[in-house]
């Protein structure tokens, strides 16, 4: 086995590792205390009582589920929007995809009167169906950036980036115009909910993001190569007979698919798609087969460890994780735009 991919393959296993501790920790850790032999003899279902069942299935196992699944997908955008625009600093909330898909769902909440942090069951179908009004938001943001960043039949990437923060600033400033339109208790759950929450995450919440995770998620995979090619001169990549702008405009759809999906289940949360790919590169390089699994874990991780600090922190108060990412992240963007700069 080649040496590079035994060192992938290393890489993943430890991260899949750190990834099962840190959910080990978020699970037996809370207001209600487990031990390691309750936790697993609830799990495996041995003499099991209502009571742990209640707080492993209905409260923390979909909340940990919930946390994994997101960042992950983050993760998985953010490898896309950084490998077509070529940009370490692109990330999913940076250039207004996160605000198009938030803006998009607080209007969808204020007209059917739908909490996002209080879920009752004849709710479902309007949980399943919130992903695509994400969608919906995502895309307009994503068409209004790919139409203001075309130069002469290509997409100039500086005015992507450039457009894409004026997006979100317009974005942001609709959602919080719809959000004040709403009665108290709506807008307090639509105010926790924009600062990025999971805490009450369920397995319908699940349910509703996982079809999109897996299919848009093994369609980028299979379309990785074509981000390494984008690392080219764009006149190389057309000697290949590739598509370059059809192409990137396929992959651009699909990552804004998997953030309106991540959105509509935790409210925005920026910097995972940021991060993740950056650390990837730095421990694998820039072949994307090997970078984007690497960075998905890398992104679950980092939203479950920084899910339990919002947990645990100030207990029993909760901080939003989104806050609690954000206060990672903004230092971690800091560096890199001075790095980039030097």
């Amino acid at each position: 086995m080649p040496l590079k991919k035994t060192r992938w393959l290393i890489i993943i296993c430890t991260l899949f590792f750190i990834l099962l501790i840190a959910m080990y920790i978020h699970l037996t850790s809370g207001a209600f205390t487990m031990t390691t032999p309750e936790v697993f003899k609830t799990l495996l279902r041995i003499d099991s009582t209502e009571q742990f069942d209640l707080v492993i299935f209905d409260f923390r196992l979909p909340r940990i589920i919930t946390a994994a699944l997101v960042g992950m997908g983050l993760a998985m955008a953010g490898v896309v929007l950084q490998g077509i625009t070529k940009n370490a600093l692109a990330d999913p909330g940076i250039i207004g995809i996160n605000a198009g898909a938030g803006c998009a769902i607080v209007i969808f909440m204020f007209f059917f009167h739908i909490e996002l942090i209080d879920v009752e069951i004849n709710s479902l179908i309007k949980i399943l169906i919130v992903p695509i009004f994400g969608f919906v938001g995502g895309a307009i943001a994503a068409i209004i950036i790919l139409v203001i960043s075309f130069k002469h039949g290509r997409m100039d990437m500086q005015r992507l980036i450039l457009t894409g923060i004026a997006i979100n600033t317009g974005f942001s400033a609709v959602t919080l115009f719809w959000s004040l339109k709403m009665d108290e208790g709506d807008y307090q759950a639509a105010a926790i909910w924009m600062n990025g929450s999971i805490y009450n995450s369920n397995w319908y919440f699940v349910s509703a993001m996982l079809p999109w995770l897996i299919i848009l998620g093994v369609y980028i995979y299979r379309k990785a190569y074509l981000l390494d090619y984008f690392q080219l001169e764009e006149e190389t990549i057309t000697s290949l007979g590739i598509s370059i702008e059809k192409e990137k405009i396929k992959l651009l759809l699909a990552s804004v698919g998997l953030v309106s999906a991540c959105v509509s289940v935790s409210g925005s949360i920026g910097f995972i798609g940021l991060m993740a790919p950056h650390i990837a590169r730095q421990l694998v390089g820039i072949h994307h087969r090997y970078m984007m699994p690497v960075s998905l874990f890398i992104g679950a991780v980092l939203l479950v460890f920084s899910d339990y600090v919002a947990k645990t922190l100030f207990s029993p108060v909760e901080l939003s994780v989104g806050i609690v990412v954000s206060l990672v992240g903004i230092p971690y963007f800091l560096y890199l735009l001075v790095k980039s700069k030097g």
